[in-house]
């Protein structure tokens, strides 16, 4: 087969896009898991004949085929050198959602909370729910027989799927689900590729029903192996049943019908605080006699990791006293009836005399606090600072909730003897253990120390009655351990299963029967990296290895969410994976590996993707590994024009601060240049920028100017150095004039730099790195008198705090002064709050939207804005909005204008537009208030000019 004639002819055929450049490929190469396998190629269908005429095509050229949701299993699953099938773009179709009979039918490519939140008004869900569940596709959910935290009620998935439109690898198109005698026997009779299926189905089931219900483990949580018990007569031979958890080795699914529940009506938590881990897990038989919808586990290390990992700070302060933790849900039809339910608990706790620490929580937005705590687990388990590293690889098994405590004990004793650390939560209501270990898996050694203790793992595990995997699947992970569990009859009654479906072996080969080995295609098993050149920023997370930074990334896919936070705001408008952040990160990975991706720092398909990255650093913060992708484009960027030369916008935006200053000398000449029609559209044109853009005026007078020319104010006041950024001296005084006068009503002296100075923020956009570093230079020493005295340094602008707060320290590391800028420079915001007795003397009714900066979000938080505002009076709601979409220069660049406005289109603009005309819109940085007034025609105001409205003259 050649690639180059199976990519002509899938492109002739497929509607919707086919890739085989290296860049798709990469981004493909890995899922969530310890492994990797570059793809031959992408197929993005754009609707079901795309998908029907596609494996036709792959199977005329005899490839294999892989089926792929949003590529977060954790056992290799998603990976495979086959074409890979990304229905999560364009099979999205929510077809049916029936009320009455309870049940919907939908794509593969729904993502489970957009069904959710449409079956949310007539109080009905599916039951269950990863926690991956703002952006799990169905497909992938039946491919993995994926649970979460409430299937100690709902079930499996499996439990939950009534029918499958699916498609075979030779063509057959066909439904398939609960068949009865009759319908079995006529499906027989009729013959043809479909009866000949059914045929050989219920052959094999008559052959292997003995030993089916002998070998299977009556376990809530057996994901490990094929449902051959779904054939059995007493489950009515459901063929759809079978072949959900069989993650594309025997079938493409199409279409599913799926059940709905009752969606309670409210809920309570218990939070119980045990002595350790081992103890909580004895106390699971008790909990569960009270019938909790949910019943999680975390132990001491989870949340000391999160500790360490500086995570949910506050979130676990609410937790009661204890070394280990379950998490007891209680649902019901009235907030009443969970209360009774959950109280039952508690009294059965307190007659035992024996009890936990007890912690109930009622108030739904404290309960999302705590799952946010639970549903943070890779931030508490991955790249730590002061921790190992750890890896899944013993990720989920299962055992009967009964035995869950002995199991814990008898587990840690292995941890101790292969000197592993290891973190555990899990869904302890089931039996199921989620456990991230230090292997070590890139080297010889390590490896082989690895494989030994799976040998002893998976023993533990059929000693204790488990299964493997209680829910992420089987992959190539627990393959070749299969006999273990089921002995080698029933494993090769599973090699027959897939042959009934898959006669050719194309489907997904290598995982789960004839699986490849759990040691094969590791994807940090020891690898050749490309030359790196000298590094700007000092990357002292990852010890200055570049190649280590971008093996943050562990596939997760937080950032493919599209319903709340800032991150990622490309990929929210387009849905690309290569516009995500973990595109990215794989695609430096990949650049990094130079084996797919070739062209090391001048690789025009990295450059691609980093292209529409907006630096808002939310995965900075957001994702749970700490993915920082502005800092890695910023490098890149540095080195990719080392070899070629930027667009001159690079030196327009990234030198404002200089074009603005020599513009200040004649503002009236400046602006004639920039606003006249004529000239201002030959600047726009000769810079890139879009024609519906308007180049902001120059102000008739700076902020510098205006505050020399005026005297001392509260000389003998607590000082404060004002930053005056080159927007609001230059563009908007007014901003930093409301500021000051604030300030000095409070009572403080507000002092200024003695010298021009700029952070250069937009130089980090274009790469400009050793410039930057000037810059930077320049203001430390500048600032040294100040920074040795201690003086606060108030900054307005929330890129420039961050600039202080993240980027010097990153490219200056130790330096005293460095350190000690970072630590002195405050937002208007912070600052106020810290000092709140002065704050009284403002008050300002009314009502107020706020549309938070992305650097602010990321690096600072909004917490003090909110303290700010509440003591000022008005009646606020901070915007779940993500990015504004201008980005600094970003949103004025042509090839950029139009994302620029579907990301502001998406919340912030039409909330904008929607506001009554009396409500304030506040938006303290500089892009956030362009973009608002060039697209809606509001002004928005800087919190500073909301305070100055405030004092009472």
């Amino acid at each position: 087969m050649k690639p180059e004639d199976l990519l002509s002819e899938l492109s002739r055929v497929v509607k919707g896009e086919v890739r085989f450049d290296e860049a798709s490929r990469a981004l493909y190469a890995t899922d969530a898991s310890n492994y990797r396998q570059a793809p031959i190629g992408l197929v993005v269908p754009q609707d079901i004949e795309d998908v029907v005429n596609a494996v036709a095509v792959c199977r005329k050229f005899e490839a294999p085929v892989l089926a792929r949701g949003s590529g977060t299993s954790l056992a290799g699953q998603c990976c495979n050198a086959a074409v890979i099938f990304d229905f999560s773009r364009k099979l999205t179709g929510i077809l049916e959602i029936n009320p009455a009979e309870k049940f919907a039918r939908v794509q593969p490519g729904v993502i489970l909370d957009d069904l959710r939140r449409l079956t949310r008004p007539e109080h009905l869900t599916f039951g269950p729910a990863p926690s991956t569940h703002n952006r799990c596709t169905f497909g992938g959910m039946i491919g993995n027989n994926a649970c979460g935290v409430h299937s100690v009620t709902t079930g499996k998935t499996a439990e939950n799927v009534e029918e499958l439109e699916i498609l075979t690898y030779d063509g057959l198109r066909m439904r398939v689900g609960r068949t009865s005698g009759e319908e079995l026997e006529k499906i027989i009779h009729e013959g043809g590729r479909r009866g000949e299926i059914y045929s050989r189905l219920k052959e094999l089931r008559d052959r292997y029903s003995r030993q089916i219900r002998a070998k299977y483990p009556p376990l809530p949580r057996r994901v490990s192996g094929y449902n051959l018990d779904e054939l059995l007569p007493e489950k009515g031979f459901h063929v759809a049943r079978a072949l959900v958890g069989t993650e594309g080795t025997c079938v493409t699914i199409l279409e599913a019908k799926v059940k709905l529940i009752e969606d309670p009506k409210a809920r309570v938590l218990w939070v119980l605080g045990f002595g350790d881990i081992y103890e909580a897990a004895d106390a699971v038989p008790f909990v569960l006699s009270h019938q909790p919808a949910g019943l999680e586990g975390l132990d001491e290390n989870f949340i000391q990791n999160m500790k360490k990992a500086g995570l949910h700070i506050s979130e676990i302060e609410m937790l009661p006293p204890g070394n280990g933790w379950l998490l007891a849900e209680f649902s019901g039809k009235s907030i009443q009836e969970a209360e009774e339910a959950a109280a039952k608990l508690g009294r059965a706790f307190e007659a035992s005399g024996k009890g936990p620490a007890m912690r109930l929580f009622k108030d739904p937005e404290q309960q999302k606090k705590i799952w946010s705590v639970r549903e943070s687990s890779f931030g508490a388990t991955v790249f730590v600072p002061g921790v190992p590293d750890t890896f899944s690889g013993f990720e989920d098994s299962a055992v009967p909730p009964e035995k869950l405590g002995a199991y814990l004990r008898d587990l840690g004793k292995l941890y101790q003897k292969f000197g592993y650390f290891a973190v555990t939560y899990g869904h302890f209501g089931d039996g199921c253990i989620h456990s991230r270990i230090s292997f070590d898996l890139k080297t010889g050694p390590g490896i082989l120390r690895y494989r030994e203790f799976l040998e002893e793992a998976t023993d533990l595990v059929i000693r204790y009655g488990g299964s493997f995997s209680g829910e992420h699947g089987d992959g190539q992970t627990w393959g070749e351990f299969l006999p273990k569990m089921y002995g080698s009859e029933i494993v090769e009654a599973f090699r027959e299963f897939k042959s009934i479906w898959d006669p050719q072996g194309k489907m997904n080969p290598g995982k789960i029967v004839d699986s490849y080995g759990a040691t094969e295609n590791l994807r940090l098993k020891a690898y050749p990296v490309i030359a790196v050149p000298k590094l700007h920023f000092q990357f002292a997370g990852d010890g200055g290895d570049f190649a280590r930074t971008t093996e943050r990334c562990i596939g997760i896919g937080k950032c493919l969410k599209k319903d709340e936070g800032a991150m990622c705001p490309s990929y929210m408008a387009t849905g690309e994976e290569e516009h995500s952040t973990r595109g990215r990160a794989h695609l430096l990975h990949e650049m990094m590996r130079g084996e797919v991706v070739r062209g090391g720092f001048q690789d025009e398909g990295v450059k691609h993707s980093l292209d529409l990255c907006l630096a808002c650093k939310a995965c900075k913060t957001e994702c749970p590994v700490g993915v920082d992708m502005a800092t890695y484009k910023a490098e890149f960027l540095s080195h990719y024009y080392e070899k070629k030369s930027r667009p001159l916008s690079a030196y327009a935006f990234g030198f404002i601060s200089r074009w603005a200053r020599l513009g200040s000398l004649m503002p009236p000449l400046a602006n004639f240049v920039t606003q006249n029609q004529r000239l201002g559209g030959t600047v726009k044109k000769l810079l890139g920028i879009a024609p519906g853009r308007r180049l902001p005026p120059l102000a008739g007078r700076s902020f510098v100017s205006w505050f020399r020319g005026r005297k001392i104010k509260n000389p003998q006041g607590a000082k404060i150095l004002l930053w005056p950024d080159t927007f609001n001296n230059y563009f908007y005084p007014e901003v930093a004039i409301a500021a000051t006068e604030v300030l000095e009503h409070l009572g403080y002296r507000v002092l200024l730099p003695s010298k021009p100075l700029c952070c250069g923020r937009p130089l980090y956009d274009y790469g400009m790195l050793d410039q930057a570093r000037v810059f930077l230079k320049r203001t430390m020493i500048s600032l040294k008198s100040v920074l040795k005295k201690g003086i606060p340094i108030v900054g307005l602008e929330p890129s420039c705090v961050a600039v202080f707060r993240d980027e010097l320290k990153n490219l200056f590391g130790g330096d005293g002064l460095a350190q000690a800028l970072a630590g002195q420079s405050f937002l208007l915001s912070e600052f106020l709050a810290r000092y709140p007795e002065p704050m009284k003397t403002l008050n300002l009714p009314g009502k107020a939207i706020v549309q938070g900066h992305c650097h602010q979000k990321a690096l600072m938080g909004m917490e003090n804005e909110e303290k700010v505002l509440r003591s000022l009076g008005p009646e606020f709601e901070i915007l779940d909005a993500g990015c504004c979409g201008m980005a600094g220069a970003f949103g004025f660049e042509k090839e950029h204008y139009d994302l620029s406005l579907k990301i502001g289109e998406r919340v912030l603009l039409p909330r904008v537009r929607e506001a009554a005309s009396g409500t304030f819109i506040l938006a303290d940085g500089f892009s956030c208030r362009e973009q608002i007034r060039q697209t809606t025609g509001r002004r928005a105001l800087h919190l500073a000019q909301v305070l100055r409205m405030a004092i009472k003259e």
